[in-house]
């Protein structure tokens, strides 16, 4: 896919993967719509680098259905990437008693129901957009974990969700390929995001240290180069990558 004169929607787009996947995208020409909650460091972002802001909650239609119609007004809509995600830690059985199955609720609600919410309106969208080259329509990208696979423990719901967005990958790939809607989903491992980044030097050495090779903490902008690739090569997809240096997660 060519990317310049195109629109790409991100969810989660205010800061860490998101953020730097919009930032390239927008430096290769690309309409990019940031839609996040998070309003002072979405408009700021925009600002920054050439794009556009909407406040946008991934588990409400009408949010997701009306940044959709926006990012579809700036160019046509080619690409939607889900980075929006939340990560408590709890345990099923914990010293005050059992995981509160709201917490849960809310987890799953939000990575993989929201991530489904932007893929299906996104795909209704580039579904309408006159085909590219091979019947190319349009690209959704996921974010997904290697706690998917790796779940630790405290991660029992941020696991199950991101095994839930890995699960759906390869249905929607075939759901969508009638279309020609490519899907594709991302499993980093550990990444500067701002949650780890405000940990103390010495965790973030440490959990550098986990990682087999290069032993450091994954790079924002080595996730946004993966989306590009994915962008720019028709035959990735259906497929989960891993993006994580080759670790593979203790129980804690």
């Amino acid at each position: 896919m060519q990317l310049s004169g195109h629109s790409a929607i991100i969810s989660g787009g205010a800061s860490g993967l998101g953020r730097a996947t919009a930032a390239l995208l927008a430096s290769r020409g690309m309409r990019v719509l940031i839609a996040d909650l998070q309003e002072d460091a979405g408009r700021a972002t925009a600002e920054e680098i050439g794009c556009q802001f909407m406040r946008c909650d991934v588990t409400q239609a009408g949010d997701v259905e009306a940044a959709v119609q926006a990012a579809n007004a700036l160019a046509p809509l080619r690409v939607a990437v889900s980075c929006a995600g939340i990560a408590p830690a709890a345990r099923t059985l914990g010293k005050q008693g059992p995981h509160a199955l709201e917490l849960f609720q809310r987890v799953i609600n939000i990575n993989l129901v929201g991530s489904f919410n932007l893929a299906r309106l996104a795909a209704a969208a580039m579904a309408q957009q006159p085909p590219l080259e091979d019947g190319e329509r349009g690209v959704i990208v996921n974010t997904a974990s290697v706690a998917a696979f790796d779940g630790q423990i405290g991660q029992v719901a941020y696991a199950a969700s991101k095994a839930g967005i890995a699960g759906m990958t390869l249905p929607l790939a075939r759901d969508l390929s009638r279309d020609g809607i490519r899907v594709m989903t991302i499993a980093p491992g550990i990444f500067e995001t701002p949650m780890l980044m405000g940990m103390p030097a010495e965790v973030q050495t440490a959990l550098g240290q986990m990682v087999p090779f290069p032993q450091r903490l994954g790079r924002p902008e080595e996730y946004a180069a993966l989306v590009e690739s994915i962008l720019t090569n028709r035959m990735l997809n259906g497929e989960v990558i891993r993006l994580d240096g080759a670790i593979r997660m203790q129980p804690k």
